[in-house]
């Protein structure tokens, strides 16, 4: 019932805007989108530096804390052999190459097929990530928690399809190459490569977790007290839904709410029936969680604009007042969004399935053998200084 009513708070809010805005309904619930009604403001420097300022000063104080934090060394740790890549990681890798090199070609043997390389090609990524991760912890999500990893692609098509909806009310990005389709193949090739998007960002968050140095100090920041968690649940569930509203109102301005108000949303609802939420270790000062989720996204983010930068159907972007400094179609300032989708990404998992953030998203380390004892400072468990040494050495190459 929390997910119906969450999905009805995101169809409907939006449209109230729109209503309350003046503007007719119709061109917003348009299958496919292929109109332009939003006329976005031109570049604004002044704005560009603020919104650039405001982020690098959000992130300066943990980008440092990991930089200057020190991973602690622990009693004689010893590891296990990295198990052997299996087979299954050299297929991933080779699909990913194989289709990334088909994606920015064009030949004509392969035109027909030329639009249906974003699949298979994300595929390939998911399957070389959990393999990296099963080489350095003989775990991965793929295989211990398989109907969760299964479960998240249908789960993955829906979620994407809702931003896709919210980006109607303020069309940051278009799909070039899409024109001719009929609405029912512009579902269906859409909706396959949407499935891709969770499974992507969370096997790459947990592989991130296996790196300590990436998250050092992050478990250790200044702990703070939260009262009356139940009326603040009530207080970000209203600024949500007025967020939601403001996307049909003021799509100029209220456009980074398409990344802020689904979350705020899902944690609000948590926070009124009690349930945990992705924040819910932040009070003791353990960030690791929402640090990993960030990055990851960050890093599928950067792989999802590269390959897509030269493939035949591709997406576009429109961003107010930034739209300038482009890295492949994006603004530089746009990949700051990937942020918070990372903490969306780790939000619905706990949403729709609270288990898998207690097995599948904790912090995990090379395999050591059985009864030696580990500590966790520093971000993650700590390890001889040859082992550290060869842990960093692995994540540069």
């Amino acid at each position: 019932m929390k997910a119906v009513f969450l999905i009805v708070l995101l169809i409907a809010l939006p449209l109230i805007g729109v209503i309350l805005a003046g503007q007719p309904i119709d061109q917003y619930l348009e299958f496919p989108p292929h109109t332009r009604y939003v006329e976005h403001p031109p570049f604004s420097r002044p704005t560009f530096v603020m919104l650039g300022l405001v982020t690098m000063l959000s992130l300066a104080p943990l980008i440092a804390r990991v930089v200057t934090s020190r991973l602690t060394v622990c009693g004689n740790v010893r590891r296990t052999r990295a198990h052997p890549w299996p087979w299954w990681g050299v297929v991933g890798a080779a699909l990913t190459a194989v289709s990334w090199w088909l994606a920015w070609t064009r030949f004509e043997w392969f035109q027909s097929y030329q639009a249906f390389t974003f699949t298979p090609l994300w595929l390939g990524y998911i399957l070389f990530v959990n393999a990296w991760t099963y080489t350095r912890t003989e775990r991965c999500m793929m295989l211990n928690q398989p109907r969760i990893f299964v479960w998240l692609f249908p789960v993955s098509a829906v979620f994407w399809w809702s931003f896709e909806y919210l980006n109607r009310f303020v069309q940051n990005w278009h799909y070039v190459g899409a024109q001719t389709l009929t609405s029912w193949d512009y579902f269906m090739q859409a909706t396959v490569p949407f499935s891709t998007v969770l499974p992507a960002v969370l096997s790459t968050r947990e592989l991130l977790s296996t790196f300590p140095r990436l998250s050092a100090g992050m478990d250790r920041l200044p702990a703070f007290h939260i009262r009356h968690l139940h009326m603040v649940g009530w207080g970000v569930f209203f600024l949500a839904c007025g967020g939601l509203v403001s996307l049909g109102i003021w799509p100029h301005y209220a456009f980074p709410l398409v990344w802020l108000a689904p979350l705020a949303l899902m944690t609000s609802i948590q926070l009124v029936t009690g349930a945990e939420t992705i924040f819910s270790a932040t009070p003791r000062g353990d960030w690791r969680s929402l640090w990993w989720s960030a990055l990851a996204a960050l890093v599928c983010g950067i792989c999802w604009e590269l390959w897509n930068y030269k493939s035949l159907t591709h997406w576009e972007y429109a961003i107010p007042f930034v739209h300038e400094y482009k890295i492949f179609e994006m603004p530089i300032l746009g990949y700051a969004g990937y942020l918070p989708f990372g903490l969306e990404c780790l939000a619905v998992a706990k949403f729709l399935f609270p288990d898998h953030d207690k097995e599948s998203m904790t912090p995990k380390t090379e395999s050591s053998s059985q009864g030696d004892d580990q500590c966790f400072t520093g971000g993650g468990p700590a390890v001889s200084a040859d082992h550290f040494r060869e842990e960093v050495g692995s994540f540069i190459v």
